[in-house]
């Protein structure tokens, strides 16, 4: 159903177009209002959105075109890529294991996998270099490993340590998927079928999969650039648990709420999964390898910091944290805060939803300090 609300809640009086107070939320009718007057602002095909609140769901909205060409309206049961909103998730099942122990996060992964890391085929650039036992889930799981994003970016598409791990910050899909070989290889785990177990049935998604799923097809979110170009959705038959999740944004709501209450592990383990890890200072996130040995003052002045989970930082109310996923198509960030028990997921199909994120956080969070100068740079005036 379109526009649909889990807890009804009275409808705000305010003008679309009039300045609002940070401190004020919208929510209801009015929130769907703003947000579909910003969407026609940036010419934004398709985003959805859902708010969480004290441990509840009380607004799940979706808005605009799932396939533009043929009017298809984007539904709150649409199916949607998750991008890097899945390494959030990925987390949480390695918490789990580490409650378990049956994973530690500071031990080596040379203690855990039964053969030299570089004997692996996808591995095999770097035989000759030790520092792949340096690797520890922590490491990867913060994105201090060394790596670039994805190896094809460098100019010989070979896979190397940029700096020693645990030197830097640069976030790594590399790093990840290090992980996923650990888990799998280490301790002999299918992780689409831990994900699936683990996360997405225990908190009721029905509708999630790392993988693709035949009956995905008939209720299915298409994507759009920047400059609105059309690219069908990617139907992913791999597991990666750097971003192969498709979803929706129900699901995705499910799932931080359960994630933010910690249903699933211990009370150390959920507090280790959002705790700073590493310092900020980057002057960017992206490029990663290009940025990771710049310096910003920004990061330090929130204590902006690497966490299992995503990044952290402090702004007005406390302690928050975050994940974002992106491709060219793609614009995905949820936003949370633990004082107030609080989150904002947004997926958008289209990528220029990222252009209107920070306006509907503050609908929705008042003034959080998130770092979008650091995230999304060009689009903000950086």
């Amino acid at each position: 159903m379109r526009f649909a609300t889990l807890i009804a809640a009275a409808a705000l009086a305010s003008c679309v177009t009039s300045p609002l107070p940070a401190e004020t939320p919208v929510r209801g009718a009015a929130l769907d209002a703003r947000i579909e007057a910003l969407m026609a602002r940036e010419q934004v095909v398709g985003m959805a959105v859902a708010v969480i609140e004290r441990g509840e769901i009380t607004h799940v909205g979706a808005y605009g075109y799932r396939n533009r060409e043929n009017a298809l309206p984007l539904e709150t049961d649409t199916i949607m890529y998750g991008a890097s909103l899945t390494k959030a998730a990925f987390a949480y099942l390695v918490m789990q294991l580490v409650d378990e122990g049956r994973l530690d996060l500071d031990h080596s992964i040379a203690d855990y996998l039964p053969r030299p890391l570089p004997e692996y085929e996808d591995y095999t650039d770097l035989a000759g270099d030790e520092r792949w036992r340096q690797l520890t889930p922590r490491i990867l799981l913060s994105h201090t490993s060394g790596f670039a994003n994805m190896r094809w970016l460098d100019d010989d598409q070979r896979l190397r340590f940029h700096f020693t791990p645990g030197e830097h910050y640069a976030y790594s899909n590399e790093g990840i998927w290090v992980l996923q070989t650990v888990l799998e290889e280490g301790l002999g785990l299918d992780v689409g079928a831990e994900m699936q177990t683990r996360v997405f049935d225990r908190f009721g998604m029905t509708r999630t999969s790392m993988q693709w799923r035949d009956d995905f097809a008939g209720n299915l979110a298409d994507g759009y650039a920047m400059d609105g170009a059309f690219e069908p959705h990617d139907r992913r038959d791999n597991v990666a648990a750097a971003g192969s999740m498709d979803t929706t944004i129900e699901d995705q709501a499910r799932m931080w709420r359960g994630m933010f209450a910690g249903e699933g592990l211990s009370p150390v383990a959920r507090a280790e999964w959002v705790r700073a890890q590493f310092a900020i200072r980057t002057t960017r996130k992206f490029p990663t390898i290009q940025f990771y040995n710049t310096n910003d003052a920004r990061g330090e002045a929130t204590n902006l910091s690497a966490s299992l989970v995503g990044e952290t930082w402090d702004g007005p109310n406390g302690r928050y944290f975050s994940k974002g996923g992106h491709n060219d198509w793609t614009g995905n960030l949820v936003i949370c805060e633990e004082a107030g028990e609080r989150c904002l997921v947004m997926l958008g199909n289209n990528v220029r939803a990222e252009i209107i994120f920070p306006e509907v956080a503050a609908l929705v969070l008042g003034e959080t300090q998130f770092p979008f100068w650091w995230i999304y740079p060009e689009l903000h005036g950086e």
